[in-house]
């Protein structure tokens, strides 16, 4: 019988947050994201992501845009 992990697993969400804001060009307004405040924070732990303030909003920017 599998083990039931204790961690949460935010790798499923936070895949899916990279391949939302890869298809918006990189980058999205955070209020316009509808991923939770954790899967971004924790990819602005992994350095994936930054959170910049334009003066009209917050937007969320993958740090190696392509």
């Amino acid at each position: 019988m599998p083990r039931k992990s204790t961690y949460p697993t935010p790798t499923d969400q936070s895949s899916l947050c990279l391949q939302y804001l890869r298809r918006c060009g990189g980058s999205a307004r955070l209020c316009s994201i509808k991923f939770s405040l954790g899967v971004i924070q924790t990819l602005v732990n992994q350095k994936k992501v930054k959170i910049t303030n334009t003066g009209a909003g917050f937007y969320v920017q993958l740090e190696d845009v392509k």
